[in-house]
């Protein structure tokens, strides 16, 4: 799987209001996440989408990219624009 940005970009984009969101469970979460993120987990996003600001750019990750792929595909459905796919926490470490 290819992700959409890299770290200098996250770091801009967090940093002029991005919204860093990380879709694994909240038990993950609580295992440790990245800096500014917030947490919604994958099976609460269709709940919670109304809370997402579509005016800003939304980054979405989890464990692996896989489910932050599924949350972007829906985000898109909904009318989102600006919705990159960060991949899993072990590629962002280092970010």
């Amino acid at each position: 799987m290819t992700y959409d940005i890299k770290c200098a970009q996250i770091r801009e984009l967090v940093d002029n209001g991005g919204q860093l969101i990380d879709v694994r469970s909240n038990h993950e979460f609580t295992q440790g996440a990245l800096k500014n993120a917030v947490n919604v987990p994958v099976e609460s996003v269709p709940y919670c989408a109304n809370t997402i600001d579509r005016n800003k750019p939304v980054m979405l990750y989890c464990v692996s990219g896989t489910r932050a792929n599924l949350v972007k595909h829906f985000l898109e459905s909904l009318g989102f624009n600006n919705v990159y796919n960060l991949g899993g926490m072990s590629q962002l470490a280092h970010c």
